[in-house]
């Protein structure tokens, strides 16, 4: 019986029910730099990202959807362009970037950069699925 609280216990840790009850989920993978999107319990998109570069820092944890903007521009870097931005924590955001020959390797100022195509449609599948229903988890 305490072996199987403990496991309960464990797995509920591992696996937070948040995570588990929304039907989109975005996993990004900082160590091996891909995101895995996940709808329904079903994975339907693998890609390269770009995460923090030395001496930036990427955001750990669970988060939802705080908001949308198709065409941002950044208010921190020059006006970089950040087309698709999913806002999860601050001015954190999933987005899409034009220097894809960077990808699948650390590289961006703490946000996720993903693919412009990939990103449009995360963006898309967010929008579909509401705030609510999405989680972006993001892990070593």
């Amino acid at each position: 019986m305490l072996r199987h609280f403990i496991a309960v216990l464990l797995l509920s840790l591992c696996f937070p029910l948040a995570v588990s009850a929304a039907s989109l989920v975005a996993k990004v993978d900082v160590s091996s730099q891909t995101m895995t999107v996940i709808r329904y319990g079903e994975v339907i998109h693998r890609w390269p990202v770009s995460t923090a570069r030395k001496g930036k820092y990427t955001p750990r944890g669970t988060y939802s959807p705080k908001s949308l903007s198709r065409y941002h521009k950044s208010s921190l870097y020059n006006n970089a362009p950040m087309p698709y931005s999913i806002f999860f924590r601050g001015n954190y955001a999933v987005h899409g970037t034009n220097q894809t020959s960077k990808l699948g390797r650390p590289a961006s100022a703490g946000c996720v950069r993903l693919h412009t195509a990939n990103a449009a449609k995360l963006f898309s599948l967010v929008k579909k699925h509401g705030f609510k229903n999405t989680r972006i988890v993001v892990q070593n």
